[in-house]
């Protein structure tokens, strides 16, 4: 069959802050019971800086703490890096190139990549990269190699853009595009280059353009810059402080970092995307586009893991970095947003994420 390719596969210091910029007619006493659970889930984590963050219909509670004295900053103005949850931010914007004309999810990467390349009669899509279904690897074959002697501090910054997209072009997958699911790192990181190649703009410029600066997220960048601004990482002891985290090639797969409080805007404007200028893009991103498993029990968007709760469906995605970590989620039917943050690496055990889901799926 010939024609256009379908776009997407699968279907179509210990603190506490309470804003109280709810609705009309809410209450501006915080929830005792939230507030409890909160410091339990904060205690839960065990990391030197912990932060739990909840927006319900907009009125934001925070609490922060942590077995390390508090920093000199608030441990609430903080950026954080959220690792893998950066693919968020990367989903949005390619959802937000596609509402605009400019991109439909169904170009070849590699075309874009390399104009003028012979392509494969079924060829590795936008799509299909945001979707993890390319048929790609977490990482390179030749990843490792590389970022060996480096493990414990900078094992991505040894891996530059250039490395990531000559990997891909000379990469042949093992099943058809579209056909199976594998989530990875390597085929994120290619979206962003293609992203780049075919608007003509760096992928940092490009997201700052059509998501950062359009909601607002000032506290939000791709690395750090001072260390009065930034969180410090700490290894799984808990002790041992951590470089910062340099993406290298794999910025649109992981670099993103900000405050609790420009992520929880982020969620918010998923929540109601209603009077913002991505609200089509943040619509679009909750809408599944992939079922997997036994039962199709998995669900996936363009962006967001989604699964089932007793009053519909939360949405949400983790991250880490060597030295930190993070949890962003929302539930529409509760109107409930929550980001979770530490600086802790992850461990065996690690209690951190389990933590921070339970918290999203019983409210």
């Amino acid at each position: 069959m010939s024609g256009r390719p379908q776009p997407w596969p699968g279907i179509a210091d210990d603190t506490e802050q309470t804003l109280p910029d709810g609705p009309p007619g809410g209450d501006d006493v915080p929830d005792d019971t939230l507030r409890e659970r909160l410091e339990r889930a904060v205690d839960a984590v065990d990391a030197p800086d912990a932060v739990f963050a909840v927006s319900r219909h907009g009125r934001r509670t925070l609490h922060c703490g942590g077995t390390a004295a508090p920093p000199p900053v608030a441990r609430q103005d903080l950026r954080y890096e959220i690792g893998s949850a950066t693919k968020t931010f990367t989903g949005l914007l390619l959802a937000r190139l596609a509402q605009s004309g400019l991109l439909s999810g169904g170009e070849s990467a590699a075309a874009l990549l390399a104009p003028g390349r012979h392509t494969d009669t079924a060829p590795v899509t936008l799509a299909h990269l945001i979707t993890h279904t390319a048929g790609l690897p977490g990482l390179p074959a030749d990843f490792y190699v590389r970022a060996l002697p480096a493990w414990r501090t900078n094992p991505y910054g040894r891996y530059p853009a250039e490395r990531v997209t000559d990997a891909f072009l000379r990469h042949r997958p093992r099943h058809r595009p579209g056909s199976r699911w594998h989530y990875s790192n390597f085929g994120v990181a290619v979206l962003g280059h293609a992203l780049a190649a075919a608007t003509g703009t760096a992928w940092e410029e490009l997201l700052a353009a059509q998501v950062l600066r359009p909601l607002g997220l000032s506290g939000t960048a791709l690395r750090a810059e001072d260390p009065k601004t930034d969180a410090v990482g700490h290894g799984k002891d808990g002790r041992t402080t951590t470089l910062a985290f340099d993406a290298g090639g794999f910025e649109a797969a992981g670099a993103v970092r900000a405050t609790p409080h420009d992520l929880l805007t982020f969620l918010e404007a998923h929540l109601d995307p209603a009077g913002t200028p991505c609200a089509e893009a943040l619509r679009a991103v909750r809408t599944p586009v992939l079922r997997r498993g036994l039962g199709h029990r998995h669900v996936h968007t363009m962006a967001w893991f989604r699964h089932p709760t007793d009053g519909g469906p939360m949405y949400f995605h983790g991250g880490a970095t060597l030295g930190q970590q993070a949890f962003l989620g929302f539930r529409p039917d509760t109107g409930t947003a929550l980001v979770a943050l530490c600086t802790r690496r992850f461990r065996a055990r690690d209690p951190f994420v389990a933590t921070a889901y339970a918290f999203l799926a019983e409210e």
